[in-house]
């Protein structure tokens, strides 16, 4: 009988297409973990006496959603929880995969457990390109215990996969692996004879590993990429008969390193909030530096130009009104020049908000009064405030004229007079002191003092 946990190798999506020797298979393929103990990284969750790793040595776990950037081992511990648990092993792509797929993988899956009482584990990678009605066949087989499902995904499951299914699923976080951790990981494949590069007399300088690590950004994947091709475009020393890779060979086998940036997932959101949070934080250099990611990765500008407009009012606000004015100039500059000339108006406009002094009392005023709104702090419009129709009944009603009466602020000196606009004497913006919301801050105080001298 064929092994029920065939080597990751062999996995395929398409049944029709020949399997690749695994002596041909990339080194990053070759080096997979077989077990627990041999996985890089995410000691959060399959360290020693850590939930995830319980669940797998006492095969005890039902449905599982693995989440995180690429690289970091979401397939690696999918099949190490088949190898290590009594289940069969089944796996489909969301990318590449139909609902008949689905319902022939759960057909099987019924089969086996009916004549061989063996669970199934379906693995879905990238399970957020499953659309709802791919989701929907599978989820009353989850829920029966048909199969054991695990997904795999690089997008925020909680937005992008279907809340039952989310439900019902333990939810782990993958982290992207340290660089110490990928240096230990290359020099494993540098010493394994077997699945790595141990057959080739290779000498690595601490410097190429350390370069790779870093550049790699946390994926494995990349890192023993990276250091394959090196491996395998270094000639040989003429002299010693050896490869060395040096910073230079590492710094060329990793040049052209792709930016790690999702535009509708999790790096570009990442990004966005880092870039936001830099200009409220009055950080221009880390604010560029964002922008400028965002830019290269081909984020669009126009939504670029709509968080500084966002920004200008929450983080600025009344400290420098001026700031919404400079945003929405950028915004129209862009619209003019379009790219690449209209970074440099969106570049000015972050500049400007991030060195700006700071006031969120606008945006936190009006936070509170919608609270109040909201928990039914309802109150009626005063009634000198109405309306002259209302008025009308109010004085037909026997109403005081004088509590009717409606004074006019521009018919006073200084264009203010005392009057209550709001019942309850409620209040909700504070102004600060920076900027140019001190000024505001006199001016109000101002007014409450001659209001509070006509109530004497």
């Amino acid at each position: 009988m064929d092994s029920l946990f065939p080597d990751t190798s062999d996995m395929k999506a398409n049944e029709s297409e020949p399997a690749v020797p695994p002596s041909q298979a990339p080194l990053a393929a070759r080096m997979r973990p077989k077990n627990i103990s041999e996985v890089v990284g995410q000691q959060h969750i399959i360290g020693e006496g850590h939930l995830l790793r319980r669940a797998i040595e006492a095969d005890r776990f039902s449905s599982l959603i693995f989440y995180g950037p690429p690289g970091t081992g979401k397939t690696t511990l999918a099949t190490v929880i088949a190898n290590n648990t009594d289940c069969r092993f089944e796996m489909l792509n969301g990318v590449e995969s139909n609902v008949a797929e689905v319902r022939d993988k759960i057909s099987q899956a019924q089969k086996w457990r009916q004549l061989r009482d063996q669970t199934t584990i379906l693995f879905i990678d990238e399970i957020h390109r499953f659309n709802k009605a791919q989701q929907d066949v599978l989820l009353p087989h989850v829920e029966r215990g048909t199969v054991r499902f695990i997904g795999a995904t690089t997008h925020n499951p909680y937005f992008y996969v279907n809340s039952p299914l989310v439900s019902r699923s333990q939810i782990f976080q993958l982290e992207p692996i340290t660089s110490n951790d990928l240096v230990d990981l290359m020099q494993v494949a540098l010493s394994d004879k077997e699945r790595g590069l141990g057959s080739m007399q290779i000498i690595a300088d601490a410097q190429a590993l350390a370069h790779i690590a870093e550049k790699s950004e946390g994926d494995a994947r990349r890192a023993l990429t990276a250091l394959e091709l090196a491996a395998l475009t270094t000639p040989e020393d003429d002299e010693h008969h050896m490869i060395r890779i040096t910073l230079e060979v590492a710094e060329e086998s990793i040049q052209h390193k792709a930016i790690v940036y999702d535009a509708d997932g999790d790096q570009h959101y990442d990004t966005a909030s880092a870039f936001i949070k830099s200009i409220r934080g009055s950080d221009p250099d880390a604010a560029l530096y964002w922008l400028a990611k965002m830019l290269t990765a081909g984020e669009d500008p126009r939504f670029i130009a709509r968080r500084l407009v966002i920004s200008a009012s929450e983080d600025i606000g009344l400290a420098d009104s001026n700031a919404l004015r400079v945003a929405m100039d950028a915004q129209q500059a862009f619209e003019f020049l379009g790219m690449p000339e209209g970074r440099i108006p969106l570049a000015h406009a972050t500049v400007y908000l991030a060195t700006a002094p700071k006031s969120n009392s606008a945006y936190a005023a009006l936070g509170e009064a919608i609270k109040d709104v909201k928990e039914g702090h309802t109150l009626a419009v005063p009634e000198h405030l109405r309306t002259k129709s209302r008025k009308k009944l109010a004085a037909e009603s026997g109403t005081n004229e004088d509590a009717l009466r409606y004074h006019y602020s521009h018919d006073y000196e200084g264009n203010y007079t005392p009057q209550a606009y709001l019942p309850e004497g409620r209040c909700y913006y504070t102004p600060t002191e920076n900027g140019l919301e001190k000024r505001i801050k006199e001016r109000l105080a101002y007014w409450q003092n001659q209001l509070g001298s006509s109530k004497t």
